[in-house]
């Protein structure tokens, strides 16, 4: 009987213990992660490696008037004085942060990273959150409109006068989707590999007007197609905004020393200044609500 009874404690002993456990696992050790730079999981020990495009853009990488383009290493755009803003706060220096190129759909897949994150204006959504884990938001966006002041959709004011465009954008974006969703012309949407193609195309006039967000349009109509103009911006409240995230490899334990850094440049108004520095802002548009 003393023997049935000890084997029963045993039992409820190791049960307990292995409860413990999973706890432990799931939470990731409590919230006890160390931030320091010599404890955090990256690519290459003591440097932040970081993906962007190829090409990368203005306003997101190279000043808005084209100036260092397509080199994050100058820190110039939004995105890039974003990465080294991130990494002073986590104690990189810039000669530690490294930078390499992915395609946009590339990075999305499922598998081993060569990087520590990516930012090239990944929208956050749950069908990628499936395969890869994404940052606290570090910009939010409405999409915009487009055109030629003398194509079919300029001067529109409401979704239903959209509904005979021809519309453009680049596969695998929320643009894509808000056209798609939102916007849902009679005609199919045109579907792009690239902005630069949707461009293309809008000046072959193959399309009426493209979709993008709101700080990209600015760039396309005061910088990249001459003579092109914002026709609208969509207010979020026909469709949720776009939430863009540092994206990481799935499961990557770096995500929280990450937000970490990001909130405090947030709390601080770093991050508000950034955006007044880099991404173009301006009044007096017409605002398609429905």
């Amino acid at each position: 009987m003393r023997f049935r009874t000890l084997t029963i404690v045993v039992l409820t002993l190791a049960l307990v213990a292995a409860a413990c456990g999973d706890d432990d696992a799931a939470d990731g050790g409590g919230g006890d992660v160390s931030c320091a730079v010599g404890d955090l999981n990256l690519v290459t020990p003591g440097t932040l490696t970081v993906a962007t495009g190829e090409p990368a853009f203005p306003p997101w990488v190279s000043g808005p008037s084209g100036d260092n383009f397509d080199d994050p290493e100058s820190g110039t755009g939004f995105e890039a004085a974003l990465v080294y803003a991130l990494a002073a706060e986590m104690g990189f220096s810039d000669d530690q942060v490294t930078w390499v190129r992915t395609g946009f759909d590339e990075a999305i897949a499922p598998g081993p990273k060569n990087f520590d994150f990516n930012l090239q204006q990944y929208s956050i959504t749950e069908a990628r959150e499936e395969v890869v884990d994404f940052s606290d938001p570090y910009y939010v966006t409405a999409q915009a409109l487009v055109a030629f002041p003398d194509s079919a959709v300029s001067g529109v004011t409401t979704l239903a006068d959209l509904k005979d465009a021809k519309l453009g954008a680049q596969i695998g974006t929320t643009s894509l989707d808000f056209v798609e969703d939102v916007i849902d012309p009679d005609s199919a949407a045109a579907v792009y590999d690239t902005n630069v193609d949707a461009k293309s195309a809008l000046e072959a006039a193959q399309i009426d007007g493209i979709v993008v967000d709101l700080p990209t349009a600015y760039y396309i109509t005061a910088v990249e197609i001459e003579g092109t103009e914002i026709v609208a911006e969509f207010e979020t409240a026909s469709a949720a905004p776009d939430q863009y995230g540092l994206l990481f490899a799935d499961g990557n334990s770096l995500v929280g020393c990450v937000n970490e850094a990001l909130s405090t440049l947030r709390g601080s108004g770093a991050l508000a200044a950034l955006e007044d520095e880099w991404l173009v802002s301006a009044g007096g548009l017409v605002s398609i609500s429905g």
